[in-house]
């Protein structure tokens, strides 16, 4: 009777907190009131040790460009064999450095995209080995994680150098219903530190912010509210009571067994 009337109450209790009121899951409640935003905030992101960098080289004569390409059959070869070591670039040191063909060892810590090819370019140029080289930068393991309270926990790959932490949980299928929206943390690492920082995202504040734009290797976390810590803790319970219902019965089926073997 007693574990009946506390469960009816945890029932209540669910019921009632899983009715969410708008205030807890609306985003940008702000924005409504006429606010307005300076959006000029800069997305590019550097380049960091352990990045995998694809870079490409072209030319008016492509024979010529071939020395600083690394080789496209050799990719595609690795790829469709699905092995760990499928993508093929120029890793960045512990130093932050790569060796690029014929101009050597290149710092590339630091830079964007943009400014590393505009330095191939130039040098490429001023030694003679291509005239009006055309030079691409990309970032081949730009990944970022989403964890939680969200429909599909997964990790991101980034074709670009560009996501904001509302696509990522948009890929990840949103926040559920119970997830706290003024607490979605954005764990990053940079400089051999790791930072953790709490978005609010009823808030218009979050689009100014410097964890709107995600870097590489970001982990979003998104916690629970209070009706899914419950939730969780009420299954525990019944898993436990289960479990003792089964074992009683065992006992009792042994204790009859035992009886009449007697």
């Amino acid at each position: 009777m007693k574990k009946t009337k506390w469960t009816s109450w945890l029932l209540l209790i669910l019921v009632l907190t899983s009715c969410a009121a708008p205030e807890r899951v609306l985003y940008f409640q702000d924005l409504d009131k006429g606010l307005q935003l300076n959006m000029e905030q800069s997305y590019e992101i550097k380049i960091r040790k352990d990045d995998l960098l694809g870079i490409t080289v072209s030319a008016r004569n492509p024979e010529l460009a071939i020395p600083f390409n690394l080789p496209a059959t050799a990719y595609t070869l690795e790829a469709k064999s699905g092995s760990a070591n499928s993508q093929l670039g120029y890793q960045v040191d512990a130093e932050g450095a790569i060796n690029f063909p014929q101009l050597g060892r290149i710092s590339v810590e630091g830079k964007t995209r943009k400014e590393l090819a505009d330095y191939i370019t130039k040098e490429l140029e001023q030694k003679n080995y291509l005239q009006d080289p055309v030079v691409t930068v990309t970032f081949q393991n730009f990944k970022v994680s989403v964890l939680g309270e969200v429909k599909t926990p997964k990790v991101i790959n980034v074709k670009s150098d560009r996501i904001t932490v509302l696509e990522a949980l948009a890929e990840a299928g949103d926040l559920g219903i119970q997830a706290k929206r003024d607490r979605v943390a954005v764990i990053r690492e940079a400089d051999g530190k790791r930072t953790v920082h709490y978005l609010d995202l009823r808030s218009s504040d979050l689009l100014q912010s410097p964890y709107y734009y995600l870097q590489q290797n970001d982990v979003i976390y998104v916690e629970p509210n209070n009706a899914r810590t419950i939730q969780n803790r009420s299954t525990q319970v019944t898993s436990v009571g289960t479990w003792v219902s089964v074992f009683s019965s065992i006992m009792s089926v042994t204790t009859l067994i035992v009886t009449l073997l007697r």
